[in-house]
């Protein structure tokens, strides 16, 4: 592990925990997916960190910041990433999310404008039908991931790692260690609101008005961003661009690490002179 700091701040409430590569450099927030940590981006982190300052936050209910019982959606997490922003004192940071993280830095640049130079979207939850199961089929899938995350606490690491890498045979070895100690950071609390609460991701996409550069995949291999819901966000936000990677599915850049840091760099070094 490099030498780089960490802390926390108190913002929008809560103590939320970031790592910090430093350096009198452009500032970048990167924001993790679901049940991961800000450490789960250390391998971008590592290649970015030359040119780049970046702070790797853990979202409420993952890794060591605080988790509330409930507000977990993205409109939930703006106001968070927001005040560490102010908290550290970062001059228009650009915002790279993936998933979640994705949904959260696109919320962030459509409710808090002024604070974000550009945000970079790797596959965010984007698209697909609307959430019409009844209430009780909702209850039941928050109740079944909420234990699945309770096990995965006392589950061995080892196992949590030896599973991660059968599902993810394309992924880097470096990936798995942080990848299983996120699982067992996560909180359970963190599965209240999968079942749909929140709006819509066209009424956010629709605010922003900062350059955005929508990394997309193939849904065929697991992406969620069709093209059809690219063409529809570029017609929604008139500074969306879209940058498919071909050869990954829902983590691109652990699936396709090289060309998503190319393509990361290279959109960087357009938007920040």
């Amino acid at each position: 592990m490099p030498a780089w700091m960490s802390g926390d701040v108190i913002a929008n409430g809560l103590r939320l925990h970031y790592t910090r590569t430093g350096g009198a450099k452009p500032p970048v927030v990167l924001l993790h997916g679901m049940t991961d940590n800000g450490l789960c981006w250390a391998r971008v982190a590592r290649r970015l960190e030359a040119a780049y300052d970046l702070i790797m936050l853990d979202a409420r209910g993952h890794g060591l910041s605080d988790a509330p019982d409930s507000g977990y959606t993205a409109e939930d997490h703006a106001p968070d990433v927001a005040g560490v922003v102010r908290a550290l004192g970062l001059e228009r940071p650009v915002l790279l999310g993936h998933s979640m993280g994705a949904a959260t830095a696109a919320a962030t640049a459509a409710h808090f404008p002024g604070l974000v130079r550009a945000a970079i979207l790797e596959d965010p939850p984007w698209g697909g039908p609307p959430n019409t199961q009844p209430p009780e089929q909702r209850a039941a899938r928050v109740a079944a991931w909420r234990a699945d995350i309770v096990r995965n606490k006392t589950r061995p690491r080892a196992d949590l790692i030896a599973a991660g890498q059968r599902r993810n045979p394309a992924w880097d070895e470096s990936e798995f260690e942080t990848w299983a100690e996120a699982k067992q950071q996560v909180s359970p609390n963190v599965a209240t609101d999968i079942a749909g609460r929140g709006i819509r991701w066209q009424d956010v996409a629709s605010r922003i008005t900062c350059p955005v550069l929508l990394i997309s995949a193939d849904p065929a291999a697991g992406a969620i961003v069709t093209p059809e819901t690219a063409q529809e966000a570029m017609g929604l936000c008139p500074t969306l661009t879209v940058a498919p990677i071909a050869g990954a599915g829902h983590n691109i850049r652990r699936e396709q690490f090289d060309s998503f840091v190319e393509t990361v760099t290279t959109y960087l070094q357009t938007i920040i002179a």
